[in-house]
């Protein structure tokens, strides 16, 4: 059948793509964000269109391996769609209790999937993203990867599991990531442990043309990392955090984060005093209730199971709209954009020990 050309002008159609694209091929399923305007944020939609397609392929045996990537050259996915929880708060539905129930759900099924999972964490990999590929088997970061946690300067705290994978890096860095929220590259990502693999963007096709003609020979675990270790870069320059190592350990290990920033203030060493004046600088913009019940759930988070984790995450979650400051930090980032967030307190001498161990009052781990 060939197509015909009508000689009568068509109506114009809108054509709305879906936001989660799916494919398999070569037994392989690929679970593309596609959402690009956005910079791939998820909302609840995205949430249940990538688990129902999970679900599936866990039971099709034609089905052996996922590849989990974002449309563009910006963003893997930029976090949550923070815009749409506001609006469901202030409007008093339930949009936003039960994005954060099912992104969970989401985020824990990619822990456990039964199959593995290749994350491709080119662009921006924030928050919400963090969720999506810290569950992968392989997580391949390129030259263009952001990877952050940077709830706290909205006034929120590093969810999505952030509380079991960030207590999971080496000393203290985790910390750090989770109580400032900066962004980090490929180096310190792969230093971390936050990512396995190294690829120039420019081999992504290369490895897409790679994995639609590979051959199944072992496992499939195993056959995927045999194409990434062809197409693999190794050596990387040194990862800025290495150089810091020691001295983010000894600072971001103090008891509350007035101490961190009175230990960075202290520093006296001049090869080390701007990069301790700026951390501190930039911990005195972010909300210091955020920043506080951050260090605490990560002090927890060291001792709890994943799946602990992810309960102590909802657990605040299910406090934070009413008691903490994601609402303001939202209006003043997204809504009204006048970047003046009025933090509660607005300052860290402010804090009240008290009201942050109030968030984790009857927290009782299962298992325990």
């Amino acid at each position: 059948m060939t197509a015909q050309v009508s000689s009568t002008p068509a109506p114009y159609v809108e054509v709305v793509q879906s936001e989660i694209l799916a494919h398999v091929r070569n037994h392989i399923g690929h679970l593309t964000l596609n959402r690009p305007s956005g910079l791939n944020a998820i909302n609840l939609n995205m949430v249940r269109e990538l688990q129902r397609h999970l679900d599936t392929w866990a039971k099709d045996v034609n089905v052996k391996a996922v590849v989990l990537r974002g449309v563009g050259e910006k963003a893997f996915c930029a976090g949550g769609d923070i815009r749409s929880l506001y609006d469901s708060y202030r409007n008093k539905n339930s949009l936003h209790t039960a994005f954060f129930e099912e992104e969970y759900a989401l985020d824990l099924t990619l822990h456990h999937y039964p199959k593995p999972v290749l994350a491709l964490m080119d662009g921006l990999v924030l928050g919400g993203g963090m969720g999506l590929v810290q569950g992968a088997d392989l997580r391949v970061v390129t030259e263009r990867s952001k990877l952050a946690m940077p709830e706290v300067g909205i006034g929120y705290f590093p969810d999505v599991g952030g509380s079991y994978f960030l207590t999971r890096t080496p000393g203290q860095l985790g910390t750090y990531l989770g109580v400032s929220g900066v962004q980090i590259r490929a180096s310190d990502a792969l230093y971390c442990g936050l990512a396995d693999r190294y690829i120039d963007s420019s081999v992504l096709p290369d490895l897409d043309r790679a994995l639609d003609s590979m051959k199944w020979r072992t496992s499939p675990l195993d056959d995927l990392k045999a194409q990434l270790e062809r197409l693999s870069v190794d050596t990387l320059p040194d990862p800025p955090l290495k150089k810091m190592r020691t001295l983010i350990d000894d600072t971001f290990n103090a008891q509350t984060v007035p101490d961190i920033v009175a230990r960075l203030r202290a520093t006296s060493d001049p090869a080390h005093q701007a990069w301790t004046n700026e951390t501190a600088d930039l911990l005195h913009t972010r909300s210091p209730l955020a920043m506080a019940v951050t260090l605490e759930m990560l002090r927890r988070g060291r001792a709890l199971s994943l799946e602990q984790c992810f309960a102590l995450e909802l657990h605040l979650d299910r406090q934070w709209f009413d008691r903490g400051d994601l609402i303001e930090g939202i209006r003043a980032l997204i809504i009204d954009k006048d970047k003046t967030p009025h933090w509660n307190p607005p300052t860290l001498d402010g804090l009240d020990a008290d009201k942050v161990a109030s968030f984790f009052i009857n927290f009782k781990p299962a298992g325990v």
